[in-house]
């Protein structure tokens, strides 16, 4: 079956580019495609893609609070962010609105479609440098101030899921922790799952999230 997708930018050059590329692909598909958050939330309700890829920057609702509306639907399709990286501090907001990853708008078109078919199997993580270059940002002065770090999100998980959780929150892939900690991949990869289910986490940038917030990604000087 097709992967759904609803294309959600102000910008008609790129809803074109994007839905002419996605047309020919076998197993993508353009269901519909909106200029605003309101538009956006809409056809989501109406639609039910399973991707929604979402800029930022848009006039009326921005593309953080139709994040927020569209997670909060039964069944959420996932959210992928379309910004500007470098210069989109609004990044951050996004993915705490329940976004399940981002693109930059200056990603080849095939990259995107390879992302987009990534957050449909359930998995936020597109490259671990692009992740690492994220968590960076939730760790430094570009994000917005983030509480004190809350040991207690962590309650119930062993040293050894820390250390994965840990290494997670630094943009590692699972054969990169079993490299760092000399363990096998299958092994990280169940230390992971476990993490998902004890943390509920949606993917891997929500567990990045949960470490940062606990104190275990260290932070950046101003």
């Amino acid at each position: 079956m097709s992967v759904r997708v609803l294309l959600v930018d102000d910008q008609p050059l790129m809803l074109v580019g994007l839905a002419i590329l996605i047309g020919d692909t076998d197993d993508l598909e353009v269901v519909g495609q909106a200029g605003d958050g309101v538009e956006a939330v809409r056809l989501v309700r109406e639609l039910r893609p399973d991707v929604v890829v979402m800029d930022i920057r848009m006039p009326g609702m921005d593309g953080i609070e139709a994040a927020r509306q569209t997670s909060a639907e039964p069944d959420p399709p996932k959210v992928l962010v379309l910004t500007t990286f470098d210069d989109d501090e609004y990044v951050y907001g996004a993915l705490r609105a329940g976004a399940s990853g981002f693109l930059l708008k200056s990603m080849a078109l095939d990259a995107i479609l390879d992302a987009i078919r990534v957050v449909a199997a359930g998995d936020a993580l597109l490259a671990p440098s692009v992740t690492r270059r994220l968590i960076a940002d939730f760790a430094g002065t570009s994000a917005p101030a983030a509480p004190e770090p809350d040991p207690s999100l962590l309650a119930g998980i062993t040293d050894r899921e820390r250390e994965v959780l840990a290494l997670v929150g630094q943009g590692l892939s699972n054969a990169e922790i079993a490299e760092r900690l000399v363990i096998s991949a299958s092994t990280a990869k169940t230390h992971v799952a476990r993490l998902f289910a004890k943390l509920e986490a949606r993917d891997r940038v929500h567990l990045a999230i949960t470490a940062s917030e606990a104190g275990l990604v260290p932070r950046r000087r101003p």
